[in-house]
């Protein structure tokens, strides 16, 4: 009966201290040799096994379907089902905790969340995770600093300004507050001046312009810094009964920190950012706004904010971001006359870290573009790269001229790609249906994106050649052994199961004339015309936001340590569930290849 048996491994790290001494009481260990067969097929398991030191193999017939290392278990289904249906081999020498199906039975009728992440499907893992970890995104949010909030630019006015001129600065620049200084003495004092200081000032009965703000403004300011915890600052507010505290950093004023604002920060503190971009009247206070979208996916992720609603609300705020960024560079006419559009990730509604551009502008048959064209792409491409998205390396972007081109050369360009099926026209054709309006008329790209799915779908010869880049990287087995024979190797998630799955999708709908741009949506439109079991879909939905969520830990790790966001996973960072959810996912994707070999006729390719 060993007495260390580990229960920070999921699925025991849901058994409370009872159940764990059932485990304590029943468990037993076992070893076994490299080559020996642990399970053979047909075989009645009477125990659960937990892999302590070594590596299992899982074959169907000869085919290697999965492998288990250390604080993986094996053969769940097997056990409540009362016969393997795969074989299990020491691939090397295993030592494995061996718990009684009797001890299990119990674990599961008293523990729910044990029972389905030992072995239920993907989307009940998912579940169940979702309960066990039982964090709330305002508890995250409460650990966040002042400077994570929107502060406010403030105007610092002298003490000695009119009404007047203050209501004036008021619907100017749409704001409710100001700072007033007395001026003429050593320390002088820094008081706050607010629209129900202007409606006292009113009533006062004296001429507006013959009042001073200091008159009327408060002196006995309550202050923070942008270091404070979001927490305290709201006490602090609640406490002195005010709605506005002064964030000062080294002693200077930076800034106002509103209850408004604060309480929508935690309630939904995009919002903040988006107000912040409506706001922004040139470049500089845009690239201020941007810099707070990845520290809010950091917020949202350690509070357990689903991927999904993550991808949601950086997708919306991305979109405004580059529509205030095009509309501040672009001139009105311009702007009216064409569509600013972005592709990949992006236009997907996929893209959670900032990752290369992908955009391009199509411009209306007929209108003449101002000659700095070029000049107002390089511009905007420029732009997005000081708000730390990088350049496309192959240059997918509208400062080539081949991304900014009128509808009708658009039109040209996308039937030489639906005719030609070389390697690059496919895959400029598969870029492109990924697009997405984000400025402008949108029309324009939905008349191009509409000649697509006239003529692609009936094509069984571009589309066999179409869905055969899934196939382009990651088809094999290798990744088994990355994930537990090479703890030093990193994964690359998108090769490994992202792109096959994305494409695939994109793929299926192109074939049946679906215009959604997602992948989620595809998959539902997918589902709704009968071309996916409604399992199917909800099983590839599960494994794409599995890697999504797995691929951004890696990315939000890599900027704590200063490191590139590159996209590529340590499997030694993963804890064991992490590992059997990656596992499930990436056979979500093997399985969905074979669907698609099936439906295309790959193999005679």
């Amino acid at each position: 009966m060993p007495n260390a048996f580990d229960f920070t491994a999921s699925p025991f790290d849901c058994l409370d201290p009872q159940e764990r001494e059932r485990v304590r009481a029943a468990v037993d260990v076992a070893y076994f040799p490299q080559g020996r067969t642990i399970l053979e097929v047909g075989s009645v398991p009477a125990q659960l096994y937990v892999v302590m030191k070594g590596v299992v193999a899982q074959f169907d017939g000869e085919q290697l379907v999965a492998s288990y290392g250390p604080q993986d278990g094996f053969d769940a289904r097997a056990l409540m089902a009362g016969r393997s249906s795969s074989r299990f081999v020491a691939r090397e020498e295993v030592l494995a905790y061996e718990l009684p199906r009797e001890a299990v039975k119990e674990l599961i009728a008293s523990n729910a969340a044990f029972g389905a992440l030992l072995f239920a499907e993907l989307s009940d893992k998912l579940g169940a995770l979702a309960q066990l970890r039982g964090r709330h995104e305002l508890q995250a949010l409460g650990m966040a600093r002042v400077a994570d909030a929107f502060v406010r630019p403030v105007r610092v006015l002298d003490a000695a300004t009119d009404i007047v001129a203050v209501a004036g600065i008021f619907q100017a620049e749409h704001v409710s507050s100001v700072l007033v200084r007395e001026s003429g003495q050593p320390g002088a004092r820094l008081g706050i001046f607010t629209r129900a200081s202007l409606q006292r000032a009113i009533l006062d009965g004296t001429p507006a312009a013959l009042l001073p703000a200091a008159r009327f403004a408060t002196f006995d300011l309550l202050t923070t810094t942008p270091e404070e915890p979001i927490g305290e600052a709201l006490a602090r507010m609640l406490r002195g009964r005010v709605h506005r505290l002064v964030v000062l950093r080294d002693g200077e004023v930076a800034g106002v920190l509103e209850a408004l604002d604060l309480f929508s920060f935690l309630a939904n503190h995009s919002y903040l950012i988006t107000v912040q971009i409506d706001m922004a009247q040139d470049l500089d206070a845009l690239a201020d706004a941007a810099s707070k979208i990845t520290r809010m996916v950091s917020l949202l992720h350690r509070g357990g904010t689903r991927i999904g609603l993550i991808a949601g609300l950086v997708t919306e705020l991305n979109s405004r971001l580059f529509q205030r960024a095009w509309s501040l560079i672009a001139p009105p006419e311009l702007v009216a006359n064409s569509c600013l559009f972005v592709m990949g990730s992006e236009g997907r509604g996929e893209q959670i870290l900032k990752t290369d551009q992908d955009n391009g502008l199509v411009l209306r048959d007929g209108y003449l573009p101002p000659p700095d064209l070029p000049a107002l792409a390089a511009r905007f491409v420029a732009a997005l790269a000081e708000f730390d998205y990088p350049p496309c390396p192959g240059g997918v972007m509208l400062d080539h001229p081949r991304w900014r081109m009128s509808a009708a050369e658009f039109a040209a360009a996308l039937r030489t790609w639906l005719h030609e099926r070389g390697p690059e026209q496919v895959m400029e054709l598969a870029i492109f249906l990924d697009a997405r309006a984000v400025c402008g008329d949108a029309r324009l790209l939905l008349g191009l994106r509409e000649l697509v799915l006239r003529e692609a779908p009936g094509d069984d010869a571009l589309l066999a050649r179409f869905a055969s880049a899934v196939d382009a990287f990651g088809a094999g087995t290798a990744w088994w052994a990355r994930l537990l024979g090479d703890a030093q190797q990193a994964i690359d998630l998108k090769k490994e199961g992202m792109f096959a799955l994305v494409h695939g999708v994109r793929s299926l709908a192109l074939a049946a004339g679906i215009a959604a741009s997602s992948t989620e949506e595809r998959i539902a439109a997918l589902a709704a015309q009968g071309l996916l079991a409604h399992a199917e879909a909800d099983e590839l939905l599960q494994a794409l936001h599995v890697l999504m969520e797995l691929r951004l830990r890696a990315g939000l790790d890599q900027i704590e340590r200063r490191q590139p966001v590159t996209g590529l996973l340590e499997p030694r960072h993963l804890g064991s569930l992490e590992r059997s959810l990656l596992k499930d996912a990436l056979g979500v994707v093997k399985r969905f290849r074979g669907t698609l070999h099936r439906r295309f006729q790959l193999d005679r390719l």
